[in-house]
């Protein structure tokens, strides 16, 4: 499964509007036994090259018992993420070095979505 996003899905989230804003939900399961402490080394990574394109953490918290889920779609935490720009995030994640350290994000997940998402 898919944790990182492609090219292909780049090219069709800029296609929707690359100059308005955006807010990403992230739901995260990690990979027991030290997912998310990996999780917490690309959380320090991202922060530095987020800062660069305007982005801004509104909400990281670990996920508990769930009132309403069916089995198995429990989440161990939850990240959003507010951009400027769609084309900011598209930005980011082309960075060499933000590239750099993805493969601390692909380690500590299991599994991921990534969800724009717009005000309404």
């Amino acid at each position: 499964m898919a944790v990182n996003p492609t090219g292909a899905g780049l090219k069709a989230f800029l296609a929707e509007g690359p100059d308005e804003p955006v807010t990403m939900l992230n739901l995260l399961r990690f990979v027991p036994d030290g997912g998310a402490e990996r999780y917490d080394e690309y959380i320090a990574h991202f922060r530095r090259f987020a800062g660069k394109v305007g982005a801004e953490v509104v909400y990281f918290g670990r996920g508990t018992t769930p009132l309403v889920a069916e089995p198995g779609q429990e989440w161990d935490a939850v990240l959003l993420v507010s951009y400027p720009t769609r084309r900011a995030f598209a930005d980011m994640v082309r960075d060499p070095g933000y590239q750099e350290g993805t493969h601390l994000r692909t380690e500590a997940l299991v599994e991921a979505t990534l969800q724009p998402t717009v005000p309404r």
